[in-house]
């Protein structure tokens, strides 16, 4: 016999889970013979009108309507067990889902807010016979799949019998389809079976189980997320009544609050961002029993911070009741593998990372040949769930020591039963550590883990990406464009803080004798390449410190910057006066004035005028860094919109307008009908417009300028006379008016991306088609949806110059606002633009999630003659190809 391994396998408790026949629905039918007269669902719509369903009621209901779709004409094309559901969250909703399962069906939610792309996609792959919706929904966005509400389910299902159905009984068939978009992009479709939900409810009843006095439990998230299952169907099947709460209060914290109050909900699933907005919510309350029911408090989704788990603890101060517990998953696997329980604040201390799981401290015995003899366990909480393994392993596929990172892979009962149509099937493989059948598949999770101190620790994506503002980061990627930097020799670009409020993006390099050794100005030489959301802090070290195995030591680099004091670099030059900030204002002004005073620097105005009674544009602001301030503040946790931050006379105001937000509301999106209106854009608009355009593009264009004197206002007249009559048939353009005085101030000019008009100019002017259509051509042809009716071609937006720049700023949002609503309501899948103006761009990326196709250094451009006609413009005048499918 060899010696004990200590390696990186934790192995969860085994149950008969093979001898188990139970489906969703049996067990459902146990549950109503025990609380029939029970509510089962309650539903308080936005009128305060009450739906209480109970169990005996539900049973029946759900019994007609699963006859009603076992009847349903299923097309040859179509799946014979696949019911998409497109409905809002009411009582109606769970109740639809029950149906599905009754009928021997899997249920494959859809979201309304879906791009029109990733619905057409999921349609087409998993080929639902029906889809499910809302009565005004629109049926266009469904075309080729059959639709029916629920009133003509409900109606056609009055004459049907009342008994359950008899199906055939099969814990592997499919239950739930669940899309998830992965480390690919490309949204594939995860096969939960009977069996496979179960597993993880039966975990969950046991080792979690509900109170007795736990009568209510909630139903707020989103149907497309794997959170909502255990949501759902943990809280039917164990006869408990289901709250269904609808977004608008999720993401209201003061109205989530009273709902939990309310019903006294007992236990909550959350994202660590809302779990942050609901502390500082109730930092705003001055009342220590506020939530006193709700014990357990579930994350998953994102990482914890343990600063954020340290702040939980310290508002229940006085409540010893509470459970903070990490969750980590994902779909593949059922939601959850593995999680950490805290209920005591000295569990944080010296935390660096709060756990996603305990080790289980089960001791493997393996004998020369690498097979196992025997184990021994010593059961605590916080292993893997029942009838489940994980294992840390390197690339190729061994098990690595405790202590050393390698990729996580999950075998056990968890496991979905792969993708639709085997998309990406190399993510689910043969378990190489098999003893077991039932563990012989893996799901390869790309998540990097270790073990340690009987702890496994979550270390990060394999693939090195990050969340910046939403946009996925990939670190090797802005590591490549600082190496390219001239007098770069070596550089390792870190994320400090990942997935906290604070986290920032570093990079640390080592430069050559005689290069360049100011980090700012390495970084104005990055902002020729990289969007404003990828630029890194650049840190000039020495040298890049090396573990004794070779490999980078991330940690002293990290420390580095802490010790240094790079990460306060702003207090050195800002000096925020606080004076008279009430009390109850302080926390956000803490972030508001440090954030102001960062944005505008140190021109802006001085150390002491970042203050109470300052007005942003006296200080220095602009319409570009008022934009920038708005997502910095959103970043920080505090949500205010763009017009009302421009609008405020002083700090004070804005103070007033800031709120607390989760990463998951959306910027302000209205279009304020009362000062403007938008029109189609027709021949009454044709002086006015032609006015707007030349006057504008003549005088500030960020391309002609680098042409001139060789462009006259004549060349964009003559431009427009040619454009015109196509502009007004495709019927794509608007033209924006004043509600005061009627007069027009902006014009949006658009095409459909593959119906555009052929232009011939004899100008300069030129120049300018020539190089838009050097960049955008490639991308048109290898990265966009072809045909007509699939992309809107956004060539040309612009304002009166009558307009001051916080009027600029408000009328180009609205513009952007309006845009996207007119492709949305023609159907476009999608937006194509190229802005040459840093406000649009700020607008694109980081207001309205514009997706960077190509960034390009405008003074690099070599027209088809050999000159460089941009050749005068600085570095960092940049070019920004994007993209925005309609959400």
């Amino acid at each position: 016999m060899g010696t004990i391994l200590q390696q990186s396998v934790l192995k969860g408790r085994q149950t008969n889970a093979s001898k188990e026949k139970d489906l969703l629905h049996t067990l459902f039918k146990q549950t109503v013979e025990n609380n029939s007269s029970q509510p089962a669902i309650y539903y308080e719509d936005d009128d305060g009108k009450v739906y209480t369903i109970t169990y005996e009621e539900l049973n029946l209901l759900t019994n007609r309507l699963a006859r009603v779709l076992q009847k349903c004409e299923k097309p040859e094309n179509s799946s014979q067990s696949f019911v998409a559901v497109c409905m809002k969250p009411s009582h109606r909703l769970p109740a639809m889902l029950l149906a599905i399962i009754k009928a021997g069906m899997a249920y494959l939610p859809l979201d309304v807010d879906f791009p029109m792309s990733r619905m057409k996609h999921v349609l087409q792959e998993a080929k639902p016979f029906v889809v499910l919706v809302e009565e005004e929904a629109d049926p266009s966005i469904f075309e080729g799949t059959k639709t029916v509400t629920y009133e003509q389910l409900l109606e056609q299902s009055r004459h049907e019998g009342q008994e359950d159905l008899e199906i055939e009984e099969d814990p592997e068939r499919t239950a739930i389809v669940l899309y998830t978009s992965g480390s690919t992009g490309t949204p594939k479709g995860v096969l939960l079976s009977h069996a496979t939900v179960l597993n993880r409810l039966r975990w969950q009843w046991r080792e979690l189980p509900y109170k007795s006095d736990e009568q209510y439990c909630i139903f707020k998230t989103s149907l497309t997320f794997v959170d909502s299952v255990s949501e759902i169907w943990g809280s039917l099947l164990q006869g408990r009544c289901l709250v269904v709460v609808p977004k608008h209060v999720t993401r209201d914290p003061e109205k989530f609050v009273q709902v939990l109050e309310k019903h006294k909900i007992q236990r909550l699933v959350l994202v660590p961002s809302l779990l942050y907005s609901m502390l500082m919510y109730l930092s705003l309350r001055d009342k220590e029993n506020i939530l006193r029911s709700l014990r357990l408090w579930i994350c998953s989704g994102e990482t914890l911070p343990v600063a954020l788990a340290d702040e939980f603890f310290t508002r229940f101060a006085h409540d010893d009741n509470k459970i903070l517990a990490n969750f980590y998953g994902s779909t593949e696997i059922m939601g959850d593998v593995t999680y950490h329980l805290i209920n005591d604040q000295t569990q944080l201390q010296s935390m660096e990372k709060v756990p996603i799981g305990k080790r289980n401290f089960t001791i493997l015995y393996f004998s020369d040949n690498r097979s196992l003899i025997t184990e021994r366990k010593n059961d605590i909480s916080g292993k893997p769930l029942d009838n489940c393994i994980i294992y840390i392993v390197n690339k190729e596929m061994r098990l690595v020591p405790q202590g050393e990172v390698g990729e996580l892979i999950v075998a056990g009962r968890n496991l979905a039963a792969g993708y639709i149509r085997d998309n990406d099937s190399h993510k689910f493989q043969d378990n190489p550590h098999a003893i077991d059948p039932e563990y012989s598949r893996v799901y390869c999770t790309g998540d990097y883990a270790r073990i340690s101190k009987g702890m496994v620790i979550y270390e990060g994506r394999m693939d090195s990406q990050i969340k910046i503002r939403g946009h996925r980061v990939d670190l090797t990627e802005v590591e490549k464009a600082v190496s390219k930097v001239p007098g770069i020799d070596n550089v390792v670009v870190l994320c400090y803080k990942p997935g906290e409020l604070s986290q920032t993006l570093l990079a640390f390099v080592t430069v050559a004798a005689g290069s360049c050794s100011c980090g700012k100005k390495i970084e104005g030489i990055l902002q020729a390449t990289l969007p404003p959301y990828m630029l890194p802090r650049v840190i000039v070290v020495d040298g890049i410190p090396l573990l004794t195995n070779g490999k980078t030591d991330r940690q002293a680099l990290l420390k580095h910057y802490e010790s240094s004091n790079l990460n306060n670099e702003n207090e050195e030059f800002v000096n925020c006066d606080y004076t008279g900030v009430p009390d109850e204002d302080l926390a956000k002004a803490r972030v508001l004035f440090p954030t102001v005073a960062s944005v505008i620097g140190g021109g802006g105005g001085g150390r002491s005028n970042v203050k109470l009674d300052a007005n942003f544009y006296e200080l220095g602001g602009n319409s570009l860094n008022s934009i920038y301030t708005v997502t910095k503040l959103r970043d920080q946790g505090y949500e205010i919109g763009i017009t009302e931050f421009i609008t405020a006379k002083d700090l004070a105001e804005v103070l007033s307008r800031m709120r607390i937000s989760a990463d998951d509301v959306s910027p302000e999106n209205n279009i304020n009908e009362d000062e403007y209106t938008f029109e189609m854009l027709n021949d009454s608009h044709k002086k006015d417009a032609i006015e707007i355009i030349t006057e504008s593009f003549y005088s500030k264009a960020d391309l002609e300028q680098w042409l001139m004197p060789g462009i006259a206002k004549d060349d964009y007249r003559i431009m427009m006379e040619i454009l015109w009559e196509p502009l007004v048939e495709k019927n794509l353009s608007f033209a924006v008016k004043s509600a005061r005085d009627g007069r027009t101030i902006a014009v949006g000019l658009n095409f459909d991306l593959w119906d555009e008009p052929e232009l011939i100019l004899d100008s300069k002017l030129t120049i300018v088609f020539e190089f838009l259509e050097h960049l955008e051509a490639p991308i048109r042809e290898r990265k966009l949806p072809k045909g007509k009716g699939q992309i809107i071609h956004n060539f040309m937006m612009t304002t009166s110059s009558d307009l001051n720049p916080a009027e600029n700023v408000i009328m180009m949002k609205a513009m952007e606002e309006y845009c996207l609503k007119l492709a949305k309501r023609k159907e476009y899948a999608g937006i194509f633009t190229t802005n040459t103006s840093p406000l649009t761009q700020q607008l694109g990326t980081d207001v309205f999630g514009y997706d960077t196709m190509l960034t390009y250094q405008v003074n690099k451009y070599c027209a088809p003659d050999g000159t460089k006609p941009f050749g005068e413009a600085p570095d960092n005048q940049l070019a920004i190809c994007s993209l925005k499918m309609i959400v």
